[in-house]
C-alpha cells in the first residue's frame, strides 16, 4: 500500500488519479485550494484518504500539508505535481501578471512541493516524484508560448533532478499528455484581455486560441485511462523518465524528434566549425 500525495485534485487529471488510487486500495492525500470540491473523493475511503487545503504558491501551506501527510501516514511514497494552469495569448499579447501567475503555479509551486517532500524520501531512500508536463513541454504551439515555457522549465528541472536523486533510490517521471478532456482549455486557462489582441497574429495565435477553445470537451484523450496508465508506470520496476499520454502526444513527439535530427544534420558542419581546430 503506497501513500500518494496529489496536487490539484478538484478537476482533470488530479481528480481522476486520486479516485483511481483510492479505488485500488492505496492511501491518498487529496489536495485542492477549495476542499469542498474534493470532499466527495474522500468520503468513502475512511482512514486511507486525507483531504487538505493547498495552494502550491503558498510555502506555508505546502509545508503544513507535507507535515500533515507525514503525521497521518508516516511518509509520502509518490508525489504527483499536477496543479497547473494555462494561458492563451501570443507572446507579444501576453500580460506580465498572467505570465508570472502561471510560472508561480506551474514551475515554482512544483519546485516548492518537490523540495518539501525530498528530505523524507532521501531519509527512506525511496519514493517517486511524478511531474506533470505536457506535449507542450517538448514542442511549442502558437497562442501558448508562455505556457510552453513553464513546461519546458519543468522538463529541464526534472531531467536534472532524476540525475541527482536516482542514486539515492528516488525515481522521477515526467508525464506528457496531449489533448485530453480535462477542461484545461476551459475554466483552468485564461486568455489575452479584450483589447490586447494584435491583428497581425489573427491567423497564428488567434486561430490556435480559437481552436483550443472550440475543441474543449471533444479531445481524444480519456483522463480515466490516463490515470491508470500513470499508476501502471509508477508501479513498473523501471518507470520511464518520460511518459507520453495519448496518440496525438506520441505522434507529435516523434515528429519533433525527426525535425530536430533533420535540422541538426543539415547544419552539422557549421556547428562543428565553432570548435578549436584539432591537431595531429
Amino acid at each position: 500500500m503506497k501513500t500518494w500525495f496529489i496536487t490539484g485534485c478538484s478537476t482533470g487529471f488530479g481528480r481522476r488519479l486520486a479516485a483511481a488510487v483510492l479505488a485500488r486500495g492505496d492511501r491518498a492525500v487529496v489536495t485542492a485550494r477549495d476542499t469542498d470540491q474534493i470532499r466527495d473523493l474522500v468520503a468513502d475511503s475512511g482512514a486511507r484518504a486525507l483531504a487538505l487545503e493547498l495552494d502550491v504558491t503558498r510555502p506555508d501551506q505546502v509545508r503544513a500539508a507535507v507535515t500533515a501527510a507525514s503525521d497521518r501516514f508516516g511518509g509520502i511514497d509518490v508525489l504527483v505535481n499536477n496543479a497547473g494552469i494555462g494561458y492563451f495569448a501570443a507572446v507579444e499579447e501576453s500580460t506580465d501578471a498572467e505570465i508570472r501567475r502561471m510560472f508561480e503555479i506551474n514551475v515554482f509551486g512544483l519546485s516548492e512541493m518537490t523540495r518539501a517532500v525530498l528530505p523524507g524520501m532521501r531519509e527512506r531512500r525511496s519514493g517517486t516524484i511524478v511531474n506533470f508536463s505536457s506535449i507542450g513541454g517538448l514542442r511549442s504551439f502558437p497562442a501558448v508560448g508562455y505556457y510552453n515555457a513553464t513546461k519546458f522549465a519543468v522538463e529541464g528541472l526534472s531531467e536534472a533532478l532524476w540525475q541527482e536523486v536516482e542514486p539515492l533510490g528516488i525515481r522521477v517521471m515526467l508525464v506528457e499528455p496531449g489533448p485530453f478532456r480535462t477542461d484545461w482549455a476551459g475554466r483552468s486557462a485564461n486568455e489575452t484581455l479584450p483589447g490586447h489582441e494584435i491583428a497581425d497574429y489573427a491567423d497564428t495565435a488567434g486561430a490556435a486560441r480559437a481552436n483550443f477553445r472550440a475543441n474543449t470537451g471533444s479531445e481524444p484523450g480519456d483522463p480515466a485511462r490516463a490515470a491508470q496508465a500513470i499508476i501502471t508506470a509508477v508501479e513498473a520496476q523501471r518507470p520511464p523518465h518520460r511518459l507520453l499520454l495519448g496518440g496525438p502526444a506520441y505522434d507529435m513527439a516523434l515528429e519533433k524528434l525527426d525535425q530536430l535530427r533533420t535540422e541538426f544534420t543539415a547544419w552539422e558542419d557549421l556547428s562543428r566549425s565553432a570548435d578549436f581546430p584539432t591537431t595531429g
